[in-house]
C-alpha cells in the first residue's frame, strides 16, 4: 500500500536538496567565473592605459618636447610700467630655460600682472607654435602723493607714490619715473577713518578738491603741470597751490576758474616786471591780497641820478591789484 507524501514533507525534500546543489565545489566553480569576469575586466584596464600612455608620449614628443613650441618671443605692447624681464619674472618664467609653451599656465599668469598695483588691467595669450603675447593697459599717474603727518614724505622716486585719475595709489615703478617727475604733489592730511595705503583708492575727499583745483589750472593752462609745485588743503574751507617759484596761492572750493585766471594774469604780470609774488589770496573777486619780492638778483647796471627809483613791494602790490580789480 502506497503510503502519501505530505505537503510537510515534500517541502522538507526540496530543502535538503537546495542544500545539497550549494556544494562547495559548486561555490568554487562560481568563484572562478566571478574571478575570469574580473581577469578580462583588468585586461582591458591595463589595455586602455597602456593606450593611454602611448597617447600620452606621443603628444609629449609631438609638442611638450618638441623644440619648434618652446617659448621664443615674449610679444609684450609698449607701456611704460613694466618690461619684458618683468612679466618673466612676475609669472615665474625662466627664459635662458626656454620652457615648452604647454607648461606655461597663461590664466595663471594674467592673473598675477593684473594684481600689479602699476597695471590696470592684463591678457596673456599662447599664440603657438612659440609666442606669448602679453597685453597690458597701465595707470596713468595725474600727481604724486604725500602725507607728512602720517610720516609719507618722499617723493619724485622709485617707489613713492603716484596718484592716477580714479584716485588709485600705487608705488612709482621704475620705468614710469622719467615721465613722473614733472606731475605735482598733492600734500594730504592724516586720516584714522581713510588712511593713505599703496595699491588702494584713497577716499579723502580733500584728493577730490585738490583734483578740482588741478584740473582747473591744466584747464586754463596745458602747461599748469610745470609750474605747480605742491597742491594742498589749507583749512576746511581753502586749498593752496604753491608754485616751483615758491609763490603760495590761496584758492576756495569753488570758481576756481575765475581764481586761476586771476593768478595766470598775477603771475605773468610780476614775470613781467621781474619780482615773483610771495602770497595771494584769490578767493577775494577784488582787492585780492598780495605780498611780493624780488626775484633774481639783478645785474649791477649804473642808473642814472634822474631816473626813479624801482617800486617798492608795496607799490608793486598796489599796481597788480589794479590789474586784477580791472581784469
Amino acid at each position: 500500500m502506497k503510503r502519501k507524501t505530505t505537503k510537510h514533507r515534500r517541502h522538507a525534500r526540496q530543502s535538503v536538496l537546495e542544500v545539497r546543489v550549494m556544494s562547495p565545489r559548486i561555490a568554487w566553480f562560481g568563484f572562478l567565473k566571478v574571478l575570469g569576469r574580473f581577469t578580462k575586466l583588468a585586461a582591458v584596464l591595463a589595455v586602455l592605459t597602456a593606450i593611454g600612455w602611448g597617447v600620452w608620449r606621443g603628444i609629449e614628443h609631438a609638442f611638450y618636447k618638441n623644440p619648434d613650441f618652446r617659448l621664443q618671443v615674449l610679444d609684450l605692447n609698449p607701456n611704460p610700467v613694466i618690461d619684458e624681464l618683468r612679466v618673466a619674472s612676475v609669472a615665474g618664467i625662466d627664459l635662458t630655460a626656454n620652457p615648452s609653451m604647454f607648461e606655461i599656465d597663461v590664466s595663471d599668469m594674467t592673473e598675477k600682472l593684473r594684481k600689479l598695483p602699476e597695471v590696470t588691467e592684463a591678457r596673456v595669450e599662447r599664440h603657438l607654435p612659440s609666442t606669448l603675447v602679453v597685453r597690458i593697459i597701465p595707470r596713468s599717474p595725474k600727481a604724486w602723493v604725500t602725507c607728512p603727518a602720517a610720516g609719507m614724505t618722499e617723493t619724485r622716486k622709485v617707489g613713492a607714490l603716484l596718484v592716477d585719475y580714479h584716485g588709485f595709489a600705487y608705488p612709482c615703478p621704475e620705468l614710469q619715473l622719467a615721465d613722473a617727475q614733472k606731475l605735482p604733489i598733492i600734500e594730504l592730511p592724516a586720516s584714522e577713518e581713510f588712511p593713505i595705503r599703496p595699491a588702494a583708492r584713497i577716499k579723502q575727499r580733500e584728493l577730490d578738491q585738490c583734483f578740482l583745483l588741478l584740473d582747473s589750472a591744466r584747464a586754463a593752462d596745458p602747461e599748469a603741470i610745470h609750474w605747480i609745485e605742491t597742491i594742498r588743503p589749507a583749512n576746511d574751507w581753502s586749498l593752496e597751490i604753491i608754485t616751483r617759484h615758491g609763490t603760495r596761492a590761496t584758492f576756495g572750493l569753488d570758481d576756481h576758474s575765475r581764481q586761476m585766471a586771476s593768478l595766470r594774469a598775477a603771475l605773468d604780470h610780476s614775470s613781467e616786471k621781474g619780482y615773483v609774488i610771495d602770497t595771494i589770496n584769490l578767493i577775494p573777486k577784488y582787492n585780492i591780497p598780495v605780498t611780493v619780492r624780488d626775484g633774481a638778483p639783478p645785474v649791477a647796471v649804473p642808473t642814472p641820478a634822474a631816473e626813479p627809483a624801482p617800486p617798492t613791494g608795496n607799490r608793486r602790490a598796489r599796481d597788480l591789484n589794479n590789474l586784477l580789480n580791472r581784469n
